[in-house]
C-alpha cells in the first residue's frame, strides 16, 4: 500500500473515533443517530454540486448500501442498549475485516501476501482482545445477547463495506458516490426518527446542532476517505486498517476521559499497531 493511502486511512480512523466520542452529548442513542443523519445528509447534499454525478452502474450498489447502512445504524443502537460501549464497539468493528478480506480474495481476485494476512489477523485479534478484556466495569465478560447483537452489527459493516468498495469503483467518482450515498442515508434516518419520535423531537435537537454538525463532518470525511481508499487498495486491507480507530478511541478514553490503561488494553493496542504496520509493509 502506498504511503498516501495508508496515511489517509489512519487519519480517517482518527476521525471515526473522534465523532464517536463527540456523539456523547446527552441524547439517547436513537436521537443521537438522528442528529448524525441530519448533519451528515445536509452536509453531503450541499457538496454534491461540486463533484461529478455517479455513473448509473453504481446506483444499484448505492441503494443496497443505504439499506444496509440504515440497518447498521438501528442495530447499533440496539447493541449499545444491551452491552457496554467499550466492549460492543470493538467487537462489532473487529469481526468485519476478515469477512471483507475473504470476499475480496475469493471473488475480486485481491490476493494478499502472507504478511498482509498476518497483519489483518493480528489487528483483528487486538480489536477482539480490547472488546473482551479491555472494557470497563464488566471487563472480562460480556452478555451473550450483546455479543449476538454486536455480531449482527458486524455483518452489516462487512456487507456495506464490500458493496461500497465495488460501487465506488464502478461509479467513476468515489467522491460523488460517497456524497449521494451519505445524503440518501441521512434523509432516510431523519424520516425514520421523525416517524418514530415525531417532528417535535427533531426540532428539540437545536441545542446540540453545533456538536452534531462537527460530528457529521467527521463522519462524512472518515467514510469519504474509506471509499476513496477502496478504489486504490484491496478491500480487506482498507477494512482492517480502518479498525485502528479502536486504538485512537483508547487514546481518547485515557487522555480525555481519564480511563485507566490496563495491561490488557495496552496489549490490545500494541497488537493493533503491529497489525497496522504489517499491512503498511505488505
Amino acid at each position: 500500500m502506498d504511503s498516501l493511502t495508508f496515511a489517509a486511512i489512519i487519519a480517517a480512523s482518527f476521525m471515526h473515533a473522534a465523532w464517536n466520542a463527540m456523539i456523547k452529548i446527552g441524547l439517547d442513542r436513537f436521537m443521537a443517530m438522528a442528529l448524525m443523519g441530519l448533519s451528515l445528509g445536509g452536509l453531503s447534499l450541499m457538496l454534491t454540486p461540486f463533484f461529478p454525478f455517479p455513473d448509473r452502474a453504481a446506483w444499484p450498489y448505492m441503494i443496497a448500501s443505504v439499506i444496509f447502512h440504515i440497518a447498521y445504524n438501528l442495530s447499533l443502537v440496539r447493541a449499545y442498549n444491551l452491552g457496554e460501549y467499550g466492549q460492543v464497539y470493538p467487537l462489532a468493528r473487529g469481526a468485519a475485516p476478515l469477512a471483507v478480506a475473504a470476499f475480496g480474495a475469493l471473488f475480486l481476485g485481491e490476493a494478499l501476501s502472507p504478511l498482509g494476512w498476518g497483519g489483518i489477523i493480528v489487528l483483528v485479534g487486538g480489536v477482539w482482545l480490547m472488546s473482551l478484556k479491555g472494557g470497563g466495569k464488566s471487563s472480562g465478560s460480556i452478555h451473550a445477547t450483546a455479543v449476538g447483537a454486536a455480531l449482527v452489527v458486524s455483518t452489516f459493516i462487512a456487507t456495506y463495506t464490500v458493496i461500497d468498495g465495488i460501487g465506488g469503483r464502478v461509479s467513476g467518482t468515489p467522491s460523488g458516490y460517497t456524497l449521494w450515498l451519505s445524503a440518501l442515508e441521512g434523509l432516510i434516518m431523519l424520516l425514520i426518527a421523525a416517524g418514530v419520535r415525531g417532528p417535535a423531537a427533531i426540532l428539540a435537537l437545536r441545542g446540540v446542532w453545533t456538536a452534531g454538525i462537527i460530528a457529521g463532518a467527521l463522519s462524512l470525511g472518515a467514510y469519504w476517505i474509506a471509499i476513496w481508499a477502496m478504489s486504490r487498495a484491496p478491500l480487506g486491507t482498507v477494512a482492517a486498517l480502518r479498525e485502528t480507530s479502536i486504538f485512537f478511541a483508547l487514546a481518547i478514553s485515557v487522555a480525555a476521559l481519564k480511563e485507566p490503561l490496563t495491561p490488557w488494553r495496552a496489549t490490545a493496542a500494541a497488537m493493533i499497531v503491529l497489525g497496522a504496520v504489517s499491512l503498511r509493509l505488505a
